[in-house]
């Protein structure tokens, strides 16, 4: 994520065997953004915010990429399924989904979730975005979907899962899901994770107004505070090996902000908590294009979200509850899974910590030693998720998710426009102002360099690697750098961070005749 621990690039540079300040590297200010040969822009900008300049001596022309092996980076981890329109239990809303990841952390701290409900009805897409490692996001993007499908799930349905469990016959397939070459599982874990699943659908069993299951809405934010909790509660207890122990406590002290769609023949429902987005792809009637937010980033830009925290503390934490744009001065999400550090007493904290058997290697635990301060009132962070419900038209033509490396490069209105351009094939070219036609000749220059750039074609199939491209590659006038991609991607392990987050970008297509049927 971008910059959440405060002093997290220090921290990864102390730790490496080859740090950036290490006398095998060239400076910061020699080194860093490499090269822009032929290309508009000044150059690339730390995420410290320094913009450095270029190389373009000969000794760095290997730190440069070909073409080939540019596209061969971007597409490493590409996904496309197609969706049957009819699949035996109803129509899709959903044509296909087109997903990508790009990591600058190693290992990568994003992950995404893709399934169809097999239960109920719908499709769930997921982003969720790691900080303090990728342990929470990758637990959270395993199990997440499973809550909001069992949530939806009828109290019929819930008896015949119970049923076959108590039998121990196999039990219905509740998600199909879509997995990609490159996704992980936690299988030491998986036994845990369906045993508090199991406990999850039998208190929903006991509850007698389930009856024929929840709405979305209600499912995504039930699931959301469910699945915190056992993870709080999974990390406090005893467990069967020493590795899940680990793991659990691993998955609880780092954290991961999610936004989740369901995505129905009548509409979309989303639920996000931190500052992954949500953003509808909108057609006009003269073929333009136009983003609808879904979701709201929780961060210090959002006045809303500072009030609703402020309001949650003493008036004497008003100044210190958020502070430098970070919960504490220290993490950046307002939401999220996990952190259990600013959820938890720090009586509990230690008391879990001192817990831990001798010889388990636990060294992420060194960073999680450390005190917030002014740490008075906890819990100071929840995953409670802001819920936004959109009744889908025929304009509505594709969702985008990401995680916020991709808009902390592009804006949502940039995406929609690579993207609905991408889909129909067309680069739409507003006619020249009155204004436009009383440029000098250095700012028409600069006027034909932005027009020639939005009539680029396309180098890629996939829409998300689309994304990707650009939000790493684009030119002062809107242009692909082929040098500045190139520089971007070759940049080390030690550097890559400082210069760029961990992207990942989920785009699904709607199927669009099928909601003018529906009207």
């Amino acid at each position: 994520m971008s910059s959440h621990v405060c002093g997290r690039i220090l921290l990864r540079a102390a730790s490496s065997t080859l740090s950036p300040l290490s006398p095998q590297w060239p400076s910061l200010t020699q080194r860093a953004c490499l090269s822009s040969w032929g290309c508009s822009g000044s150059g690339a900008r730390c995420r410290s915010g320094a913009t450095m300049r270029f190389l373009s001596t000969r000794q760095d022309l290997d730190f440069q990429l070909s073409r080939v092996q540019i596209s061969s980076i971007l597409r490493a981890n590409e996904q496309a399924v197609s969706i049957p329109e009819f699949d035996g239990r109803g129509l899709s809303a959903v044509r296909k989904f087109e997903s990508n990841q790009l990591a600058a952390n190693t290992p990568n701290e994003d992950r995404r979730s893709a399934a169809t409900c097999l239960q109920t009805k719908g499709m769930l897409f997921g982003v969720f975005d790691g900080h303090g490692g990728w342990a929470c996001a990758q637990a959270v993007s395993e199990r997440l979907l499973y809550y909001v499908a069992v949530a939806m799930m009828s109290q019929r349905g819930l008896e015949e899962l119970e049923h076959c469990m108590e039998q121990s016959r196999p039990v219905p397939p509740i998600l199909q899901w879509y997995k990609n070459h490159g996704d992980y599982n936690y299988r030491e874990s998986a036994s845990l994770y369906v045993e508090h699943l199991r406990v999850f659908w039998q208190e929903l069993l006991d509850s007698e107004e389930h009856g024929d299951g929840m709405s979305p809405s209600d499912a995504l934010y039930y699931a959301f505070k469910r699945l915190d909790t056992d993870i709080s509660l999974e990390a406090q207890v005893p467990h069967s090996s020493d590795l899940v122990r680990s793991t659990a406590i691993q998955v609880a002290f780092a954290g991961s902000t999610a936004c989740v769609a369901h995505v129905g023949t009548e509409g979309i429902h989303v639920a996000n908590a931190g500052d992954c987005r949500a953003v509808l792809g909108v057609q006009e009637e003269d073929g333009s294009w136009s983003a609808l937010p879904l979701s709201q980033d929780h961060n210090a830009q959002n006045e809303a979200e500072l009030e609703r925290l402020r309001a949650q503390h003493p008036p004497s934490e008003r100044d210190t509850v958020v502070t430098d744009d970070r919960l504490l001065g220290i993490l950046m999400p307002l939401r999220s899974f996990g952190d259990v550090r600013f959820k938890w007493s720090l009586e509990l904290q230690q008391s879990v910590l001192e817990s831990l058997e001798s010889g388990i290697e636990l060294d992420f635990l060194n960073l999680y030693q450390y005190t917030p301060p002014n740490y008075l009132s906890p819990p100071y962070l929840d995953v409670a998720p802001q819920l936004t419900y959109h009744s889908l038209r025929p304009q509505d033509r594709f969702l985008i998710l990401g995680s916020d490396g991709l808009w902390d490069e592009m804006s949502s209105e940039e995406a929609v426009r690579l993207v609905g351009e991408h889909l129909s094939g067309i680069h739409l070219q507003a006619p020249v102002s009155p204004t436009e036609r009383k440029l000098n000749l250095g700012q028409m220059q600069e006027l034909l360099w932005k027009r020639r750039a939005l009539a680029m074609p396309t180098l890629d199939p996939n829409a998300a690697t689309h994304l990707i491209r650009h939000a790493l590659g684009t030119g002062q006038y809107g242009e692909l750098c082929q040098e500045r991609l190139a520089s971007m991607l070759a940049l080390p392990d030690d550097l890559a961070r400082m210069y760029r987050d961990d992207i990942t970008a989920t785009v699904v297509y709607l199927n669009s005749d099928l909601v003018r049927q529906h009207r």
